[in-house]
């Protein structure tokens, strides 16, 4: 009987994800499912930590992600049948406490209706693809220079909370002090995850997460939890917190948040989403088959997400883990998924994830996201300064909003003085307005 029903799940795998048309097996799929689930596993912790510093629940965003990443993935498994993962993305949950919550002193339950707000405009312009034209529309220097500005930020947010720098009040910042004993957790965490990352180790941020928790743990740094498992958490401190509020989206100034999360949350999930395709050999002629389906399995996830209480979710570049080990459907995605689900039972152990385990998950991704620096064309000098402006201007500013905004403003203007008018397109113009408008009512306009 086992070997029928093996053979009956193999067959209706075959037929649901096409394994044998797309070149894979059962098995390799879920092997490369299993890569990607504990290559970004780190995000269950990493997220309620960021927004509990915003003065959310940890337990109910605890859930909340696991919930939304099981959402997503699931919905890139079966409507667009890739393998690539969602969950809520890192540069969107910083975006939200950093930026939003605390520069501008916005309450969390407000800013969480701007996401909802945000999530339904996403999910219309997905569907009538006007965020294909939009993304055509904008620089490919420009979209580089977004991700790597978000890099450096993360990494900015990562070394403040391991201790490894610190305020000052002449030079700004300056150096942690080493006298410090946990800071020797973050020092430790990053030299372990970056031989890790450097011996290709799948799963290798992960894995030094839990070392360094385990090293917090022997030196009693990090005290014990009560538990390993338990049931989820409940989401009722944040479940439909955001719709609740929706009331609350009723100033310039929180209508320019609310497009600031759609601008970070729009760029986010594509650019990954393209070059993740790129490595799986998914591109067809320059273009990604079933991208409406992948950009909808987003937009909805997002939606998800933010009614239960979490920032905007994205396609993580994690997944490129899993499609090395083989992965190439969206078998993978389920499997993620999955995983998600078991994960939920293990909550107490958000209690020993300190802010100096996180920390160098935080800066080890801040490396990734600023790999891209490598491609923007820094020979052109009307191309150099927009894309350095956006760059440095979000950890500088320690806002994500002002370094999307300098260098959208900057483009059109160095563009022209270039003599490289007609190779502006017509859109950006359009968001040139937008951004002045944008830090008008952001930092000008009486609240």
């Amino acid at each position: 009987m086992a070997p029928m029903k093996q053979s009956g799940i193999q067959a209706s795998a075959d037929r649901m994800f096409k394994l044998q048309e797309s070149g894979t097996t059962m098995k390799r799929e879920i092997f490369a499912g299993l890569t990607t689930f504990v290559s970004m596993a780190y995000i269950l912790f990493v997220n309620p930590q960021i927004l509990g510093e915003a003065g959310m629940d940890k337990g109910a965003v605890f859930t909340a992600t696991a919930l939304s990443a099981i959402v997503g993935s699931l919905l890139m498994a079966f409507l667009a049948n890739y393998p690539i993962a969602i969950a809520p993305g890192l540069g969107d949950n910083a975006f939200f406490t950093y930026s939003v919550v605390i520069a501008m002193g916005i309450s969390w339950q407000t800013a969480m209706a701007g996401v909802v707000v945000a999530s339904l405009i996403f999910m219309v312009i997905t569907l009538f693809k006007v965020r294909e034209y939009i993304i055509d529309a904008i620089p490919h220097d420009l979209k580089l220079a977004m991700a790597a500005g978000i890099g450096l930020f993360i990494a900015f947010v990562g070394l403040q909370g391991g201790g490894l720098v610190v305020a000052s009040k002449s030079t700004l910042v300056q150096m942690g002090s080493f006298t410090v004993p946990t800071t020797w957790l973050t020092i430790f965490g990053l030299v372990v995850t970056g031989v890790l990352m450097a011996k290709k180790v799948n799963g290798a941020i992960f894995i030094g997460m839990i070392a360094t928790t385990i090293l917090g743990l022997v030196t009693k740094l990090i005290p014990l939890p009560a538990q390993l498992m338990s049931v989820a958490p409940s989401m009722k401190p944040t479940f439909g917190v955001g719709i609740q509020h929706l009331g609350d989206i009723n100033q310039p100034q929180l209508w320019a948040v609310v497009l600031i999360f759609l601008l970070v949350a729009f760029f986010d999930t594509t650019g990954t989403l393209i070059g993740l395709a790129e490595q799986a050999g998914f591109m067809k002629n320059g273009k990604m088959p079933r991208i409406g389906q992948a950009l909808m399995a987003d937009s909805v996830s997002m939606m998800a997400g933010s009614v239960m209480g979490t920032t905007p979710t994205a396609a993580y570049v994690e997944s490129s883990a899993g499609i090395a080990m083989g992965g190439k459907t969206g078998l993978t995605s389920l499997v993620v998924s999955v995983l998600f689900g078991f994960s939920m039972l293990f909550s107490p152990l958000l209690t020993v994830v300190t802010s100096q385990v996180t920390a160098p998950v935080l800066i080890i991704v801040g490396v990734l996201m600023a790999s891209s620096l490598s491609k923007i064309d820094w020979s052109r000098f009307e191309v150099a300064l927009p894309s350095f402006l956006t760059i440095i201007a979000m950890p500088l500013t320690y806002n994500i909003a002002y370094g999307i905004a300098f260098g959208f403003l900057v483009y059109p203007v160095t563009m022209l003085a270039a003599g490289r008018r007609k190779e502006i397109h017509p859109a950006m113009y359009a968001l040139f307005v937008v951004f002045v408008i944008l830090l008008y009512v952001i930092n000008i306009l009486p609240k």
